[in-house]
């Protein structure tokens, strides 16, 4: 029994230490659409959320993600599922705050109360000057294939010139 309760313990400890810092910001909610009803607690939904680059001024993405209704959900005790679609585009002119690492954190969030969380990560394609921002979700445990995909091409923007995202790779 003692090793059982170490055991939750140190995969609790696991669990919140992983799922890494919260994100600087909040995103922004959309809309939601309900997908499955029920009668006397909240429904399931698809919630579109938006959140802008924080190290890229003029690039915002919007990620679509379900959310659990029920007695689970409304405790915030349901683990959603990893189905997360992505889009992302130039909404200004484009402008790096700073140099930035591949596969870099743009926003995170937890999916469940302890053990798994959802990433939007940000590259540079330097051949094609675009940068790329991939969703997926990780669980401590066991990892999770799920992800999207979307890109950015690097244009200009009324006078202003096209800036090269190869020159802010860390």
């Amino acid at each position: 029994m003692l090793f059982r309760s170490l055991t939750y313990v140190g995969l609790l400890a696991l669990g919140l230490s992983a799922a890494g810092p919260a994100s600087a910001q909040e995103p922004d909610r959309i809309f939601d659409k309900s997908t499955v009803w029920r009668p006397l607690t909240p429904n399931d939904k698809l919630v579109v959320y938006g959140v802008d680059d924080p190290a890229v001024s003029g690039v915002a993405c919007w990620y679509t993600q379900p959310e659990k209704g029920g007695i689970k959900g409304t405790l915030g005790l349901a683990e959603d599922v990893s189905d997360i679609s992505l889009a992302c585009r130039q909404t200004g002119p484009i402008t790096f705050k700073g140099k930035f690492s591949q596969g870099e954190v743009v926003f995170s969030e937890r999916r469940s109360l302890i053990f798994k969380s959802m990433q939007i990560v940000r590259g540079c394609d330097a051949k094609r000057n675009t940068l790329i921002y991939m969703v997926y979700s990780d669980r401590v445990i066991q990892g999770s294939p799920k992800n999207s995909t979307s890109t950015v091409p690097l244009a200009p923007w009324g006078t202003e010139p096209a800036q090269k995202c190869a020159d802010f790779i860390k």
